[in-house]
């Protein structure tokens, strides 16, 4: 028996020009009807209608573009640079000294963002199952799981780790923490929540696509989408009743980030700070990097794509880039900032990206575009720095702190990325008195040491590594 249509919402599809999508209606089974009406339902029409409307006017006449406010941009004022003299370091110091003291009283918890797939890489799965380690082919989910879990052990108090996965990513991302046991962290701390989904519109006409018979083509909201996640899953609500004060944020591509590093965290509380960003010097003006500013005196990241070449060109009179701070996505959020903004209702603007988005035809099939034909929607955390009452930006090492998992090869790919593994790890071996033969690659599990420092203290020459045909491992 063929299930019919709810009026209702057959009336909004007429009334917003979308009645396209019942065509085949009557070809889908009962189940893939209802499955259909539901996901219908749950999409707001008027906002999507607002957003193809700004997308065509682009912008009124009195609407400041990004770009154009580019021009205003200057270097951050609430800055912290790394630390270059004696009483610098000593500042770092208690900054860390700081951070461990949150961490020892159960204040932070840390978020990571895991909604992404390998698909660039040519692997159909989620891009934290990748196998990275370098001599262990550990998955990035375990080198950074590991991290979290030493931290907690050196802090003495569990840290919650609250996982944001996407449609595409959920159920597989869940199976492969049930199969790893976690990778060691306790089961109640791990607590995973789906971002939210916006559908794609087709660029000429403002119709929305389909993925399918009875699907609408539907794609993850971006990172930003984590503000309406965190509010909408319950998870503000978990944060507060665990007496989580700091939540300490980055992306499952990044290896190199130092879970909830204490000075970080340090610097974030001392400076009262409602949110901190994370920074590095850009390599050249060109490189693909959003960027952390001051735009009439209030804090900012302006993404690569908005920021006009003589903008990013200029310098200062020493010859280096005036705008040099490079967003790494690595964030410290206060909790009560991130709940005033939810209960507020207030949300994270969309940007309109124009892709190449594959669609289904009723009685023609799926049809794969050479080049852009659609309008996808996405938010950005970084665009709550503005709302803060103060954003602070902290700078880090490149090569200590910051090589994303995006390309098959060359720069940011699995070679290079372990490759800036090997390199660290190495380094701490050998400040620990090892000779490592040439080329022999090394990894060091953060259950055995999170630091230098730490692996000369509890490892020294002491502890063998084990010696295989892919390297050296200390696990």
């Amino acid at each position: 028996m063929i299930r019919i249509l709810p009026l209702t919402i057959a009336e909004r599809l007429d009334f917003y020009h979308q009645d396209h999508l019942l065509t085949g209606w009557d070809d889908l089974t009962p189940d893939q009807q209802a499955a259909f009406a539901a996901e219908l339902e749950t999409v707001d029409f008027d906002q999507l209608m607002d957003l193809l409307a700004q997308q065509k006017s682009h912008h009124s006449a009195e609407d400041e573009t990004p770009a154009q406010r580019a021009y205003r941009a200057q270097p951050p004022s609430s800055l912290v640079r790394l630390p270059r003299t004696a009483a610098e370091q000593a500042e770092w110091k208690t900054a860390e000294q700081r951070g461990e003291d949150l961490l020892r009283a159960g204040k932070v918890g840390a978020i990571l963002v895991a909604g992404g797939q390998g698909t660039r890489l040519g692997y159909d799965h989620p891009k934290g199952m990748y196998p990275l380690g370098p001599v262990s082919d550990a998955p990035l989910f375990q080198l950074l799981c590991e991290q979290l879990l030493a931290r907690a052990r050196r802090a003495g108090h569990t840290i919650p780790y609250y996982i944001m996965t996407s449609d595409a990513t959920h159920d597989e991302t869940v199976a492969f923490f049930q199969k790893h046991r976690f990778f060691g962290l306790p089961k109640a701390d791990v607590y995973f929540f789906q971002q939210g989904n916006m559908p794609a519109a087709d660029a000429q006409s403002g119709q929305l696509l389909l993925s399918d018979a009875g699907q609408l083509a539907m794609s993850p909201d971006g990172h930003g989408g984590l503000l309406q996640a965190l509010s909408s899953s319950g998870m503000l609500e978990n944060m507060q009743d665990r007496g989580v004060e700091y939540l300490y944020y980055h992306q499952v591509d990044n290896p190199l980030a130092i879970v909830c590093d204490p000075a970080y965290l340090g610097w974030h509380d001392l400076s009262g700070a409602e949110v901190s960003t994370k920074v590095i010097a850009k390599r050249s003006a060109a490189e693909k990097m959003g960027i952390a500013v001051d735009v009439d005196g209030v804090t900012q990241i302006i993404e690569y794509s908005d920021l006009p070449d003589e903008v990013a060109q200029r310098k200062t009179a020493s010859g280096d880039l005036e705008l040099w701070a490079g967003s790494t996505a690595i964030h410290v959020f206060s909790r009560e900032f991130l709940e005033r903004l939810a209960h507020g209702r207030w949300q994270l603007p969309f940007h309109i990206a124009h892709k190449a988005v594959p669609s289904y035809v009723p009685g023609e099939g799926l049809k794969t575009p050479e080049k852009p034909n659609a309008y996808k929607f996405e938010r950005f955390i970084f665009d709550i720095l503005p709302q803060a009452s103060k954003a602070l930006i902290v700078e880090a090492d490149r090569t200590r702190e910051f090589n994303p998992l995006k390309n098959a090869d060359g720069v940011h790919s699995p070679d290079d990325v372990r490759r800036s593994l090997v390199n660290l790890h190495l380094g701490w071996a050998e400040e620990a008195g090892w000779e490592i033969p040439d080329a022999t690659p090394v990894e060091i599990s953060s259950l055995v040491a999170l630091d230098a420092a730490e692996f000369a203290e509890q490892v020294g020459q002491q502890v063998q590594p084990e010696k295989t045909d892919r390297g050296w491992i200390w696990s």
